[in-house]
């Protein structure tokens, strides 16, 4: 599969993981506040430092995969983003959706534990 559509996958199985950490880290609260939270960590620059982090971890294949997504064509770069760090959130999403697609969920929990503490390497 194209980069492009790994990473297409990989942004809702991303997201999908986002929302989830947010609902168990502060439970109930107003969708709104829910989703500020959540945009926190989908945003690419947060999504470059977790490519930061999980690069060193990756096996060589895992590596290959965050490499082509980051060097794969999109068509745009949104207007608030800069465009390295877009490059490699699309990377990360494009792993995220070529381990999800191989149905290796449990890697996939792993790697988003750790893409957790890019906030920390962020600030």
């Amino acid at each position: 599969m194209s980069p492009l559509t790994l990473a297409f996958v990989g942004d809702g199985v991303y997201e999908l993981l986002v929302r989830e950490h947010v609902v168990a880290a502060h439970g109930s609260m107003p969708a709104k506040k829910l989703h500020q939270q959540s945009v926190e960590l989908v945003r690419a620059s947060y999504q470059a430092a977790a490519y930061d982090l999980l690069e060193p971890v990756l096996s060589e294949k895992e590596q290959e995969v965050l490499r082509r997504g980051r060097n794969a064509n999109s068509a745009s770069v949104p207007k608030h983003a800069d465009l390295m760090d877009y490059r490699k959130a699309t990377g990360v999403e494009t792993l995220f959706g070529y381990l999800y697609l191989n149905g290796d969920i449990s890697r996939v929990e792993e790697l988003f534990r750790l893409a957790l503490a890019a906030r920390g390497a962020e600030e």
